[in-house]
């Protein structure tokens, strides 16, 4: 099947739920168990935060879609603590679809949506080596840690990520 990435809409919000869950399982259920992932889960992909994300100014929410389903997830915005520097929030594969060169599509035209945007940022899970790899591969450096163990946090270590964004 050929991906076509695109802007998500409500109707996606369903199936980009169900991808979510199931990549979140797929990844982290090993290391975290399966009670902390689905907690994870119920709080970041809730219909509710899903639609926030869509209505968010200054961001983009892209799907991966054949034509029949989704085949993977993006999601950056602009930063409000940090000038030109955009987020990448969320960038998932379908377990079954990765290696095939989704993930990478979706980059990169999300590296095309910030024209303000100096620099990319990024946290992933320390344990997450399959994605610390991928987003090296794309040129990411790491530029710190994030122990997120403050009470509104998940108390799972991260390593921050930056690539600068160069547009011609």
């Amino acid at each position: 099947m050929v991906y076509f990435v695109r802007t998500a809409s409500e109707r996606d919000l369903e199936k980009v739920r169900a991808l979510l869950v199931e990549s979140f399982h797929a990844a982290y259920d090993a290391s975290h168990g399966v009670a902390k992932v689905n907690e994870l889960v119920a709080h970041l992909f809730s219909p509710a935060a899903l639609k926030a994300r869509l209505a968010k100014k200054n961001a983009e929410f892209l799907v991966a879609d054949d034509g029949r389903d989704i085949g993977g997830v993006g999601y950056a915005a602009m930063s409000s603590e940090m000038t030109k520097t955009v987020t990448l929030h969320l960038l998932y594969v379908k377990p079954d679809l990765q290696r095939q060169g989704i993930g990478r599509d979706i980059f990169a035209e999300l590296e095309t949506c910030f024209p303000d945007a100096e620099i990319m940022r990024l946290e992933v899970e320390v344990q997450n080596q399959e994605a610390v790899h991928f987003y090296e591969r794309l040129d990411f450096v790491e530029a710190g840690r994030n122990e997120n163990n403050s009470p509104d946090q998940s108390g799972i270590p991260t390593l921050v990520f930056e690539k600068a964004l160069e547009f011609h």
